[in-house]
């Protein structure tokens, strides 16, 4: 079988001073050419094999990764070797950073695009919150125009919080220590807990479901290793202190809605995520609408089916159908008003234990602006 291995390159303006840089930094020289005046160096180390050859061209970048980069080159993020390559130093696992949250009241209509967008795995996406609140949050309408198999892998995400809701279709997922694959239909939703594998196996024509990522921008890694699925299910796992949650809609009991005039259908996910976040799909029901005001961190929703008029204090009022999304920021009186028989929305919550209130007096806010 044919040895094979690859390397990478360095330009050095000072071969010598290098060899003995790239030493301190746990590299150890296999070759070095030629004798009487040499010009080119390998060095293994770190996982890594090393090439410096003496040049005068842009030097380049070598990123070393560790468990704790403080203890490397005395606690330094960045050096420059004598040659002038870069080195940069950081964490070999880096941790999920939830940034502070940028308050915005957000309408996103399916009316107004943007255009779809191709991601990972050959799926379309489409940008709820364009400005994600800061980096806090990313809301994606995904969709698969095509069914059939998925081009995807064993992979994980490097996140703090991930819910996919099935709007249109149907998609087959196989989880990690959960089973055979899982289909999943419109109404119902997976919460991925942070790292747990899984791969998207088949999808039917005209897939819609909606994924809510928090924070925004979080990594994904593919498991080279593992297969699905596994040989165990393990209902009571938990992946960073959640649980994995299949919810369906046809089990769904429907109770009062923390808005006055509406009902909802929990998901567990409040309590599987040990009130990280809650999820609730939210339906018209009795009783007249009255602004509210909440205080949660993050309050996203998406209209799966119906109309609705938002109207939130100091806003022209927001008509709203299926496929439209908005966020409510915390202390800001709003409401839902004329909602259509079928009107249903998927509403998202962080934290999951956030607290309404009626403004005094008692079901009245100032009034929306006029609409322009």
């Amino acid at each position: 079988m044919q040895n094979i291995r690859a390397e990478a390159y360095l330009v050095t303006r000072d071969l010598a001073a290098d060899l003995g840089f790239f030493g301190r930094l746990g590299f150890r020289l296999d070759r070095i050419w030629p004798a009487d005046n040499p010009r080119v160096a390998q060095l293994s180390g770190l996982g890594l094999r090393l090439r410096l050859e003496a040049g005068e061209g842009p030097a380049g970048t070598l990123g070393i990764l560790a468990d704790d980069p403080v203890l490397i080159a005395g606690g330094a993020t960045e050096l420059v070797a004598p040659g002038g390559a870069r080195v940069t130093i950081g964490p070999l696992d880096p941790p999920v950073v939830q940034p502070p949250t940028s308050h915005a009241f957000v309408v996103r209509r399916l009316a107004d695009g943007p255009a779809w967008v191709v991601g990972r795995a050959g799926m379309h996406y489409r940008d709820l919150v364009p400005g994600r609140l800061g980096g806090a949050m990313i809301a994606s309408h995904i969709r698969i125009p095509d069914g059939g198999p998925v081009p995807d892998m064993v992979h994980f995400h490097k996140v703090g919080f991930q819910l996919i809701f099935c709007i249109r279709g149907w998609v087959d997922v196989v989880y990690e220590d959960q089973g055979p694959p899982i289909r999943l239909f419109p109404g119902d939703c997976f919460i991925q807990p942070p790292e747990i594998r899984h791969r998207v196996l088949e999808a039917s024509d005209g897939l819609e479901v909606i994924e809510i990522g928090v924070p925004a921008e979080h990594v994904t890694v593919i498991d080279h290793d593992l297969a699905l699925p596994t040989p165990h299910r393990r209902p009571g796992r938990e992946w960073n202190g959640q649980r994995f949650v299949h919810s369906v809609a046809s089990r769904g009991l429907w109770t009062p809605h923390r808005l006055p005039g509406f009902e909802a259908r929990d998901t567990g996910i409040a309590t599987a995520t040990k009130g990280v976040a809650a999820v609730q799909v939210v339906r018209k029901g009795q009783g007249t609408p009255q602004f509210v005001v909440h205080d949660a961190d993050i309050l996203f929703g998406f209209v799966k089916s119906g109309s609705a008029q938002l109207e939130a204090e100091g806003q022209p009022g927001q008509p709203l159908s299926a496929g439209d999304a908005f966020v409510i920021p915390p202390g800001l009186a709003s409401r839902l008003a004329a909602a259509s028989a079928d009107f249903e929305l998927v509403e998202v919550a962080l934290p999951g234990d956030f607290a309404t209130r009626v403004p005094d007096p008692a079901g009245a806010a100032p009034g929306p602006a006029a609409a322009g």
